[in-house]
């Protein structure tokens, strides 16, 4: 599932400058959330009466939603899409490599992981491997112009509010399924961009009709996969491992866009890349898969103690 949702990350890039060539970037994407909330809608009404739970959340419930929402999702869009336009787009590559990091420290503040060995040999091998296929233009960057700093911070503010909605949403997966989980945040999410885009790219709504075929068909797929069906299947796998090791994943998303862009627009593809992409896929496997087999051999070993002592 991590691959899965990682290989339609990657996937956004090119959609949404599909979809933007006929809408602003607030429009694009407020209209996919938008779609994606309203296909979810019937979705999780449906699985509430299958498992006989409460049609609504708790009022308490309902703010830590709105939280993830606005701090988390909101923050991860917008402040990212204005933050490129001010910053060099180098910048903000570099610093979306921080996402996995900033996870690992709110994890740590908000749930209390940990960091363990195995762990630290991961982010070692996916820093690594990340740099090697990122297609960074190090010469272009640039963090001592004062006029950038603004776009530096609002592209850190996006990491962050993404890396928030990450680790939060896993203190509310103990209560509320995946897809419960997506769809009430991203009530909140629409509730914020519908004044936003109104404010700021109102021209929009009178363009709807005139968006075109090709337009249309990026905002459902933008809607189905990116805003969907990646999500649901992230949120379940934090249901299963720890926000760090799901977010050193996210490294595979650099390397993915890079297979999509030779695949697709018949860019190039080096060997140092492709190494790259083999140590990011190496320390995901790592501190996954392997990783949970070694917990699971010492969760057994003390059990067996345990047990001969209440024979």
């Amino acid at each position: 599932m991590l691959l899965g949702c990682n290989l339609i990350w990657a996937s956004q890039f090119v959609l949404a400058k599909m979809v933007q060539e006929r809408m602003g970037p607030v429009f694009a994407t407020f209209v996919p959330m938008t779609l994606a909330t309203l296909i979810l809608v019937p979705i999780v009404r449906r699985e509430r009466r299958a498992c006989g739970g409460a049609n609504r959340p708790p009022v308490h419930d309902v703010a830590q939603f709105v939280l993830i929402g606005v701090c988390g999702q909101v923050a991860a869009q917008l402040l990212v899409t204005w933050g490129v336009g001010i910053a060099p787009a180098s910048n903000a590559a570099l610093l979306a490599l921080t996402l996995p990091v900033v996870t690992a420290l709110m994890a740590f503040f908000i749930l209390g992981e940990r960091m363990t060995a195995v762990r630290w040999v991961s982010f070692a091998l996916a820093i690594v491997g990340v740099l090697q296929c990122s297609g960074i233009d190090w010469q272009a960057l640039d963090f001592t112009e004062r006029g950038f700093l603004t776009g530096n911070l609002l592209i850190m503010g996006g990491v962050c509010g993404s890396a928030f909605y990450n680790v939060y949403s896993k203190r509310l997966l103990k209560r509320y399924t995946p897809l419960e989980v997506l769809l009430y945040s991203y009530y909140a999410v629409v509730a914020t961009l519908l004044p936003v885009a109104v404010l700021l790219e109102p021209s929009g709504f009178a363009a709807l009709p005139d968006f075109g075929t090709r337009a249309w068909i990026g905002l459902l797929l933008l809607a189905v996969f990116q805003y969907g069906l990646s999500m649901v299947m992230f949120l379940n796998v934090l249901s299963r491992l720890d926000a760090t090791q799901a977010a050193l994943s996210n490294y595979l998303i650099p390397f993915f866009g890079v297979l999509i862009a030779w695949i697709v627009l018949d860019e190039r593809l080096t060997p140092a890349m492709v190494a790259g992409g083999v140590l990011v896929l190496a320390s995901t496997l790592l501190v996954t898969v392997y990783e949970e087999r070694v917990a699971a051999r010492q969760h057994a070993a003390a059990a067996v103690p345990a047990a001969g002592e209440d024979a």
